[in-house]
């Protein structure tokens, strides 16, 4: 699986030791930045790890900030993106199993690195369940994003 990574300044150093970890698991990863602890700001990192996924050239996202809160609100943004914020295990295989998330966003300032590459690996290894109601309720979601995309 190719995962694309990106941080801001506040989940840096959490995305520099998750990266290593990914591979560890057998995975590719492909990191847009930031490339230091430099301030910097989320949305031009949610961006263009949403777009990788969007077109298909990762399978799935990863976006950390302070909090994860901003990264998870830009990312949310984005037609076709399912960003969910965790913080525990649970949460994590849930939003695999039932909402199919595609991108996941975590907090360096609310998470561990021990608990998050628990979190990732566990929201790496998680398959959508594919159960005819969690399918319909992606469909609502999908739905509502088509009510609210200008379409030229």
């Amino acid at each position: 699986m190719k995962v694309a990574i990106g941080a801001d300044h506040g989940g840096f150093r959490l995305k520099e030791e998750l990266k290593g970890f990914i591979v560890s698991l057998g995975h590719e990863v492909d990191d847009v930045g930031s490339y230091c602890a430099d301030a910097v700001d989320y949305p031009d990192y949610a961006l263009p790890v949403c777009e990788k996924v969007v077109s298909g050239d990762a399978d799935r996202g990863i976006l950390i900030c302070g909090t994860g809160i901003g990264m998870t609100i830009a990312a949310n943004k984005i037609p076709s993106i399912r960003c969910a914020l965790v913080h525990d295990m649970f949460s994590a295989k849930a939003t695999r199993e039932h909402n199919d998330s595609n991108v996941l966003a975590m907090g360096e300032r609310v998470v561990g690195p021990g608990i998050a590459q628990e979190i990732v690996r566990i929201w790496l290894e998680t398959e959508f369940s594919h159960a005819a109601r969690h399918e319909q309720r992606i469909g609502k979601v999908t739905s509502l994003e088509d009510k609210f995309t200008i379409h030229p």
